[in-house]
């Protein structure tokens, strides 16, 4: 696996300029840019795609470094048959309707060698919170330099007024993070409250998950995977809430989405010493996250997602999964295009070597030796003179 640690301040107007202070190649270089484009095949990729992820994620310098690569991107109609356009190699898409669904599965059947990023039933797992964690929660990896948990969560699926006493049967603790039930797309899917009392809880509109809130020092990891590859990004965060703030502040508040590129420490109401010294925060272990990357990956399914952690505050290796991404916005990274392109191109060497390997093993299934008159020895040729009988 191939590691990338960028970690970026995150001021507003600097992203372009995030400060990378640590680098590491975790398993053998994919195919780079540096590959003539003469040795790998050409690779068509079509896209689905709404128009903002359009905007921000077929940038001009991805198109550029593709096309030198021998990639093309080709736009889906979605309102033509989809197997009237193409041909294919790979399809790349996020696109929510089930009827979009159920024309890439059909598609997929009846063309199974085209590569799907990702498989909808793969996806369906990370539109609805519970069933998402629900997916790492037994994770061990113990012994790859740190613990990574999920928190504590309750589902809510209807009556306001029983949250109460299901938060107090559950033992949580407050304050509680409550989150949208269903992740569909929209803006909607990512707004955040915090509830600070128990008696404010019934103020909450279900469906929706409660998760208890974790200190973790204004610092939050996202982690991106590409593949194989995979990079750590540091962003600001929540601040902590102390004994103080649970005994003056009552209700329901609702939070900005401060793990978004733009937010600047302003945006996350950081402590100063926080905002100053953030770039000074260890990033989690390298080990660690190539494991996670690994596990996630195989659970999931997936191959292009990023997950939200963080580090309880006063541990050294207490980790917490909070969220889970499908095709997120690889568009903010610095770099994005390259290892874009790279992940493409082993795609495209995979199909190559895989397709070398069938035609072979097909040469090799029948092995033909002929010694009768008029025989032509070559194995895997059968040629007989008029009037031989063939055995």
């Amino acid at each position: 696996m191939r590691l990338h640690a960028e970690v970026l301040d995150e001021m507003e107007g600097q992203e372009e300029e995030g400060a990378v202070v640590a680098s590491a190649v975790l398993s053998p270089p994919l195919i780079g840019a540096v590959v003539a484009a003469a040795t790998a095949p050409r690779l068509v990729v079509g896209y689905a795609l709404t128009k903002k992820k359009v905007k921000s994620f077929l940038q001009p310098k991805l198109l550029l470094l593709a096309r030198k690569n021998g990639i093309s991107f080709v736009s889906i109609d979605e309102s033509l048959p989809l197997s009237e356009q193409g041909p294919f190699d790979v399809i790349l898409h996020k696109i929510t309707s089930k009827e979009w669904q159920q024309v890439l599965e059909d598609y997929h059947e009846e063309h199974p060698e085209v590569t799907v990023l990702d498989p909808p039933n793969a996806i369906e797992h990370l539109n609805n919170r519970q069933s998402m964690l629900e997916e790492v929660a037994d994770l061990n990896l113990s012994n790859f330099y740190g613990e990574v948990c999920t928190p504590r969560q309750l589902v809510i699926t209807k009556d306001p007024s029983s949250i109460p006493t299901a938060v107090a049967m559950a033992g949580l603790t407050l304050p509680l993070v409550a989150k949208p039930l269903v992740v569909d797309g929209t803006s909607k899917g990512h707004e955040l409250y915090l509830a600070y009392d128990e008696a404010s809880l019934s103020m909450l509109d279900p469906p929706l998950v409660l998760q208890e809130f974790i200190n973790h020092g204004g610092i939050l990891f996202k982690v991106y995977i590409i593949g194989e590859t995979v990079q750590v990004v540091r962003r600001f965060s929540l601040p902590d809430v102390n004994t103080y703030d649970l005994l003056n502040n009552v209700g329901i508040y609702r939070l900005p989405r401060v793990s978004c590129a733009a937010a600047s420490a302003d945006d996350a109401d950081l402590d100063p010493l926080i905002a100053a010294f953030s770039y000074m925060i260890e990033l989690p272990p390298r080990p660690l996250l190539e494991k996670l990357g690994r596990e996630l990956r195989s659970r999931l399914g997936l191959r292009l997602f990023n997950v939200d952690i963080i580090r309880e505050l006063g541990t050294k290796d207490r980790y917490y999964i909070i969220d889970i991404n499908y095709f997120p916005g690889f568009g903010k990274m610095p770099g994005y295009e390259h290892m874009f392109t790279d992940f493409l191109l082993s795609l495209a060497q995979s199909k190559y070597k895989s397709g070398r390997a069938q035609k072979a093993t097909c040469q090799l299934a029948i092995p033909v030796t002929f010694s009768g008159p008029g025989t032509f020895r070559r194995s895997g040729v059968k040629r007989v003179e008029a009037g031989e009988a063939m055995t």
